[in-house]
């Protein structure tokens, strides 16, 4: 594969064709990262995942202008939870306590559930909305290349190299990291663009854990500004 940009990585540089080149946005939705939301309902957190909103709002305009596909995922499951496992599987179990399918009233006054799609819960936040082009993928397990297209559609576009943005970082983003690994994507993980709630202020966290086993690995982390740098030099040479 040729590599147009280079950036300061962990454990080494690492290169990447923007043509092939897509940004995962995992779950950036009101569930994990609004007031009102899932995680802000069950009495966590949320502010880490707050905090990363402006940093991925940055890394996708430039992504844009350099071109790159921009794919997002939303968990979420029908309306009658059909496709959350049986009342014995582990997902069903876990998600349970979180009270997955709770009907709640969003900020905006709506009624809303939780977890399920079509609904203010799910919704990407806005101030990271999908753009006209942009791909969103549905997922109803942690990795978003369980039972959904992804696969095909990245393969469709030749896509060899994932940029990984967005919550959580020890769940959602390292499942789908670790599958995109086993089907040979080179996965970048943004280190100031993923967050975790678990573990947070320990001092030991999730979120530096998942980054060292990602680096030892499974692929690479970076920051931001590496990577903004690297696609608006690209973008102005273009």
């Amino acid at each position: 594969m040729g590599s147009r940009c280079s950036i300061a990585a962990r454990p080494e540089v690492v290169g990447f064709d923007p043509d092939r080149t897509a940004v995962m946005v995992i779950d950036m939705q009101h569930d994990f990262g609004s007031r009102g939301g899932m995680f802000d309902l069950a009495g966590l957190d949320i502010a880490p995942i707050e905090r990363i909103v402006q940093p991925i709002s940055l890394v996708l305009d430039a992504a844009r202008t350099a071109g790159l596909l921009i794919v997002y995922t939303r968990q979420e499951h029908n309306s009658d939870l059909s496709d959350a496992g049986n009342n014995e599987a582990p997902h069903r179990i876990k998600h349970g306590r979180m009270n997955i399918g709770r009907t709640v009233t969003a900020p905006d006054g709506s009624e809303s559930r939780v977890l399920v799609r079509d609904t203010w819960n799910t919704a990407i936040v806005p101030a990271l909305a999908p753009q006209p082009g942009d791909v969103v993928i549905s997922k109803h397990r942690y990795s978003a290349f369980f039972e959904t297209p992804l696969d095909a559609i990245l393969r469709a576009r030749r896509v060899s190299t994932l940029i990984f943005v967005g919550a959580t970082t020890s769940i959602c983003v390292e499942s789908t990291v670790r599958d995109a690994t086993f089907r040979d994507y080179r996965p970048i993980v943004l280190r100031d663009c993923t967050a975790e709630l678990i573990a947070a202020d320990a001092s030991r966290s999730n979120h530096e854990a998942s980054l060292l086993a990602i680096e030892l690995l499974f692929g690479w982390t970076a920051e931001s500004e590496d990577v903004i740098e690297a696609l608006l030099a690209e973008s102005a040479t273009a």
